[in-house]
């Protein structure tokens, strides 16, 4: 009996995070016919607050993880390479497994460790720790030093599988209205945190790294509990992320009684075979032209990040100077956030991608044509390829949140983790690509070659998606009735008529 009891207070998928004793004992649920109800400003909020804290920290901690860094190991971008590169190549190599988990998984358990509310927040508390005892300048032989990097570098990419998860299309469910209204706002939120994050820890950075780190750490400490006690809620409150999902045809790992070795070579051969068939199905999907071209966005190094910052530093530019043309680049990539919305109501999410990347195009083009042109002149080109970067950043975001609203919803929803963790995996490794561009071009003077190659990789972007849009609407432009084909052949045979019968006169 009393093991009956404990099997039936076993929490399940449709278990509540939080246990809510009057909705057990009346079996009350919330509705899920109506769409505002579910989509209240309570249950908004509490989505926005725990996004924000996971955000907020996640930005701080990346850009505070290079000031640290660059304090432990002066001299040398050797440990920084290898600590982006890492981050790289894992996401690359693991977002399938992510992704498989996310789709196959229960909820609970998803909601409790895969998203990172929790487990994100402890690794890098962690790293701040390591962190600390290396800036404090602990006396350690070279080995140690060498250990606490790899721990360092692996605890990065815990926290980057950890940031894999996207529950906004279950909470909006298929009222696609309030799907590209919960993105705008997560991408509102995801600007102000990028602008502002790095700022505050920079700042603080500025009296001490030690104080930086301390205050690092104590933000992901203190915000464990209202970041899971925030996405509980919104878990309790809407049915469908209660409700069971719809396994795919995919076989999940078996564990006979069998030696360790023979198991890890089985998973293993499971985990190749599962990243190929994700491959396969991303390929063959009809949104892989959006999502790749997407993707071939973060194979740039025109973003005001790490590389163009320092090229900006060495061409004349002041720290302030290069932090009030960040400040003006998050400005419009925040515009994009309204702009974007707006323009996809007027013409669609499909035409508001053409016009917004074709935006993109113009700028970064026109931005090197000057920066090649006044080459001699570092100020005034450097100058000429920041206003292209920064005008670019509308187009840029404008056109990522078209792609995304594509995406979601032309994802099934049973596949979407895979689809998304493989769109991630090229986003990383176009990413890498980036940092490899500034390796073999590590001079500021050949810093052209690798602007070069973000622009085609552009350009490129561009072109995929008018092939996306040919192939979605069978045509590219409006025409007014005035130029259609049939009124153009009418008015040329006309024409030629006239210019007859003159000749003939």
């Amino acid at each position: 009996m009393a093991a009956r009891q404990s099997e039936q207070r076993t929490p399940d998928e449709h278990s509540p995070l939080i246990a809510n004793r009057e909705n057990a004992e009346a079996g009350v649920s919330t509705s899920s016919g109506d769409r505002e109800s579910r989509l209240s400003s309570r249950i908004a909020c509490r989505l926005y607050t725990s996004h924000f804290l996971s955000t907020w920290n996640s930005r701080v901690f990346e850009f505070g993880a290079v000031l640290y860094l660059a304090t432990v190991y002066p001299g040398t971008l050797l440990p920084m390479s290898v600590y982006a590169l890492a981050r790289g190549l894992v996401a690359i190599l693991f977002a399938s497994v992510v992704g498989y988990y996310i789709d196959v998984g229960d909820r609970l358990q998803v909601v409790r460790v895969s998203v990172g509310r929790l487990l994100q927040r402890l690794v890098v508390a962690a790293s701040c720790a390591i962190f600390y005892v290396l800036a404090i300048g602990m006396p350690m032989t070279r080995v140690v030093n060498l250990i606490l990097l790899a721990t360092l570098t692996f605890l990065a990419c815990v926290e980057k599988l950890c940031s894999i998860l996207n529950m906004v299309v279950v909470v909006a469910g298929t009222d696609h209205a309030s799907l590209r209204r919960l993105n705008a706002q997560m991408r509102r939120v995801d600007l102000v945190c990028k602008l502002l994050g790095p700022l505050f820890i920079a700042l603080i950075d500025g009296i001490s790294t030690e104080t930086a780190i301390i205050v690092n750490f104590g933000m992901n400490i203190c915000s464990i509990a209202v970041e899971y006690f925030s996405i509980a809620k919104v878990y309790d409150e809407i049915p469908e992320l209660q409700n069971a999902k719809k396994m795919p045809h995919r076989s999940r790992p078996e564990f006979g009684q069998q030696n360790f070795f023979a198991r890890v070579r089985r998973t293993v051969f499971r985990g190749a075979r599962q990243a190929l068939n994700d491959f396969d199905f991303y390929f063959r999907h009809r949104c892989f032209l959006p999502s790749f071209a997407g993707a071939l966005l973060y194979l740039t190094v025109l973003s005001f990040a790490g590389q163009m910052v320092t090229w900006l530093l060495s061409a004349g530019y002041d720290s302030t100077q290069v932090a009030v043309a960040r400040t003006l680049a998050v400005g419009f990539e925040v515009l994009a956030t309204w702009v974007a919305p707006w323009l996809m109501g007027k013409i669609g999410p499909t035409r508001a991608g053409l016009w917004l990347v074709s935006w993109q195009i113009t700028c970064l083009t026109s931005g090197l044509a000057i920066f090649w042109r006044f080459d001699n002149q570092p100020f005034l080109s450097a100058s000429g390829l920041v206003g292209g970067v920064i005008f670019s950043r509308l187009g840029l975001r404008g056109f990522d949140l078209c792609a995304q609203i594509l995406v979601q919803e032309g994802i099934e929803a049973e596949a979407r983790g895979s689809f998304s963790s493989t769109e991630a995996a090229w986003q990383n490794l176009f990413e890498i690509c980036s940092f490899i561009s500034t390796v073999i071009f590590s001079r500021p003077d050949q810093f052209k070659w690798p602007a070069l190659i973000s622009v085609i990789s552009v350009v490129l972007t561009g072109l995929l998606y008018v092939m996306f849009v040919r192939i979605q609407r069978g045509h590219l432009l409006h025409f007014p009735s005035c130029v259609t084909p049939k009124r153009l052949h009418r008015s040329r045979e006309r024409a030629l008529e006239r210019i007859s019968s003159f000749s003939d006169f």
